[in-house]
């Protein structure tokens, strides 16, 4: 018995072994440019075999490329690709590629035929450390699946209409891909994603697109620790089940219609620990049914939250809400959203009761609402006017002798101090500031005046 136990293993030995030494002296390396083996990339793609890694000197290579075989593609971060202007920069076919270390330029103009400067139609490829200007799609993702993409600098091309840009990075039909500590702006679309579950997206920065990231019938997908700034929305999830964000930043995202976060018929999400601060809405809800938001900072937003009747069942606990001109807007006449749970509501810079037994619990339910809602609703160029005097001495007079009807939204169990939230707020800010196109000195204000407040209030 022993006998045929060694006989299977060497005959698996004998079989290892010219696979390992294979691999151990397969994956040439190929040199492109002055005193190089090849002058052009295709040649050197044309000689290479799988495994290889082509080497690209410092310099300026013209033409569209593409990749059959599974090779490593380097640049000395010098490197230029100027594409043709017609179809994409590069196109990865082949599974398994690796592309870090261009500067790439020059795709087509055709949204319906996918133009980017990186095209990908493969899987489990690594893509890093590019920067791509100059392009209509940044890094598009057809039928691809496990890919990492990080750290690439995307710009799009702000001559053209938002509607006629693409992604900075578009999946499509491309589950389970990694989208990590990219820096997007002027796109249509920082990260837009269609029909792709199971994606990580996490540490990127966007800012000056239509959404930050954008969702589209895509499950089960996480994003945590973005910042997303002076985007018409910083994210709009639609037609998604199972989306959990945790610690991202959403700041400055105004103008006409502009929202931190906007959800349309979505269930199943959890939102936690995310900064929310001088947006035009906070969060935008129709039809988001079953979803959980808890330790997130809303601050100095014209409104917090604005919800449809029809967003049902939804727990929003333990968040902060501080110094925005309207808490809530209810369209519609009420809601089923459950504001306190197991003791405990949240907290509400606005609120006037008080904590006798001192608990940290307000003796006197919060009514969530303010007395201009119905004009907001109805007149929005109003909202101009309310924060005048004249529209504060209306507030405390309909506080001390109520004649408006408004919301029946009631926050039970009013916290007295902020709920401390962690989030990598200030690094996110610092290595945002770095990017030219990031946000300037009004939204980083805004970030550290909420988060001194919030300090202070801790610590009464």
């Amino acid at each position: 018995m022993f006998c045929e136990s060694l006989k299977k293993i060497l005959i698996t030995f004998a079989f290892i072994c010219p696979l390992l030494t294979t691999a151990a002296f397969s994956g040439e390396v190929l040199s492109v440019g002055p005193g190089g083996q090849f002058q052009q990339i295709d040649q050197a793609l044309l000689a290479a075999s799988a495994g290889d890694t082509i080497r690209v000197m410092a310099g300026k290579y013209e033409g569209n490329i593409v990749l059959k075989i599974p090779v490593t593609l380097e640049g000395s971060g010098l490197t230029l690709i100027s594409g043709n202007g017609r179809g994409s920069v590069i196109t990865v076919l082949a599974n398994s590629c690796t592309i870090r270390g261009f500067i790439i330029r020059g795709s087509g103009y055709e949204l319906q035929n996918e133009n980017a400067g990186i095209l990908i139609k493969s899987d489990h490829n690594l893509i890093e450390q590019n920067r791509l200007d100059d392009v209509l799609f940044g890094i598009y993702l057809f039928h691809a699946k496990g890919n990492i993409v990080k750290n690439n600098l995307i710009h799009g091309r702000p001559n053209l209409d938002i509607g006629d840009r693409g992604a900075g990075l578009h999946l499509w039909n491309s589950p389970d891909n990694v989208l990590d500590g990219n820096i997007i702006s002027e796109c249509r679309d920082g990260m837009y994603i269609q029909n792709s579950p199971g994606s990580q997206i996490k540490n990127n920065h966007v800012s000056k697109v239509r959404y930050g990231v954008h969702y589209m019938y895509s499950d089960s997908n996480t994003f945590e620790k973005n910042t997303f700034t002076n985007n018409i929305a910083g994210a709009a999830i639609m037609f998604s089940q199972k989306i959990v964000f945790r610690k991202n930043l959403f700041l400055h995202n105004r103008g006409f219609s502009s929202f931190g976060i906007l959800f349309q018929d979505c269930n199943d999400c959890l939102a936690e620990e995310n900064f929310i601060i001088d947006n035009g809405t906070g969060i935008f809800m129709e039809a988001v049914s079953n979803s959980h938001f808890r330790k997130n900072v809303f601050a100095e937003n014209s409104i917090a939250i604005q919800m449809f009747s029809n967003s049902t069942k939804n727990t929003i606990v333990e968040n902060d809400f501080v110094e925005n001109l309207s808490p809530l807007q209810v369209i519609g006449r009420k809601t089923t959203t459950i504001w306190s749970e197991n003791g405990k509501g949240n907290y509400w810079s606005d609120y006037d009761g008080y904590d006798l037994d001192a608990n940290g619990i307000g003796d006197v339910p919060h009514k969530i609402q303010n007395i201009f809602e119905y004009m907001e609703g109805n007149f929005p160029r109003l909202r101009l006017y309310l924060s005048s005097p004249a529209a504060r001495s209306i507030e405390m007079a309909e506080r001390l002798f109520p004649v408006v009807e408004g919301s029946d939204e009631l926050d039970s169990n009013p916290l007295i101090k902020p709920v401390l939230v962690r989030n990598s707020i200030t690094k996110n800010a610092t290595r945002s500031m770095n990017a030219s196109w990031m946000f300037g000195s009004l939204s980083f204000g805004a970030a550290l005046f909420s988060l001194i407040f919030i300090y202070k209030e801790q610590q009464k």
